[in-house]
């Protein structure tokens, strides 16, 4: 990256959040000014770091917050495929017409480059008002820098894990089950591959993209660990001590997630990032339980 980006501002719009406050914190380790927009304050917030509270769908306050800002990074949105299938409307209203807001803020205010937080189920047929959303909202991006030139880059995440995560996250939910009651009930058959990658190693590769290479293009962010989802549950009984007690429920359990691989639908074409160096997938196991632990008994820590 090029020393001039040093201390541009960079707005970080659902900065409050799992994915998003890592990769705020990851902009401040490299000396960029950071903002976060969020309906909430962040508990994460760095003393380097401004807040803002707003909401997604204020254009006004959108564009106050954006002021001076050379890149914004959009997280906000529904985010969980079970929450997005009982709530389409709330799903396309935040996560195509609230990115479309921010876009409008962006183009107005001469922000160079919009970062947009995307995921694997849009290669997907899984996914259900989630995965449509993200769809539409990649496709609106880039009709936007085709009328504006606003730049954009597209980060498609695989499963993401680590701390901070929401409850419904699927090895915070594994964890959690298997801490608390000593057993686990797996909507699926287990054989099904995740390439999971750490939080941190993410929100590394979040914001290499900021390098012009990866202008005006898809990135598919993703682990080098792939692991059997069975494999992994095992692993999961073993850190936290408990004998292993897992209830398979088939395969049609959870029909909106995939199998062994997203790919069905092929939007716009990506590249794909790895990180180098990256959390071991046992230790990173291991500080979701410990974090998951300090959360039950937090007199003991």
């Amino acid at each position: 990256m090029r020393q001039e980006k040093q201390m541009e501002k960079v707005l970080v719009i659902g900065g409050s959040g799992f994915m998003g406050s890592h990769t705020a914190d990851e902009l401040s380790r490299r000396g960029f000014a950071v903002t976060i927009y969020d309906r909430a304050v962040s508990p994460w917030l760095r003393a380097d770091q401004e807040m803002v509270v707003g909401d997604l769908m204020d254009i006004g306050a959108l564009q106050a917050a954006m002021k001076d800002a050379a890149c914004v990074y959009h997280f906000a949105g529904i985010a969980d495929i079970g929450e997005a299938r009982a709530r389409p409307y709330d799903t396309i209203e935040s996560n195509v017409m609230g990115v479309t807001r921010a876009l409008e803020a962006a183009v107005e205010c001469g922000v160079r480059r919009f970062v947009y937080a995307s995921t694997m189920y849009v290669y997907s047929n899984h996914g259900s008002f989630y995965r449509a959303s993200k769809q539409a909202a990649e496709i609106i991006i880039e009709a936007y820098h085709e009328q504006s030139g606003l730049d954009f880059t597209l980060l498609r995440y695989g499963s993401l894990y680590g701390p901070r995560s929401q409850q419904w996250n699927g090895i915070r939910r594994f964890a959690t089950q298997i801490v608390r009651e000593g057993r686990l009930d797996y909507g699926g058959s287990g054989q099904e591959m995740r390439e999971y990658i750490h939080v941190h190693d993410a929100a590394r590769l979040s914001v290499d993209v900021l390098d012009e290479r990866h202008a005006n293009c898809a990135i598919t962010i993703t682990g080098q660990q792939l692991i059997r989802v069975d494999e992994l549950i095992s692993v999961l009984f073993e850190i936290a001590g408990r004998e292993c007690a897992v209830s398979y429920h088939g395969d049609s359990a959870r029909p909106d997630h995939y199998g062994n691989t997203p790919y069905r639908y092929t939007p716009k074409s990506a590249k794909k990032i790895v990180p180098q160096e990256f959390v071991d997938l046992g230790q990173g196991l291991l500080d979701v339980i410990e974090e998951i632990h300090r959360e039950l008994n937090p007199g003991e820590h």
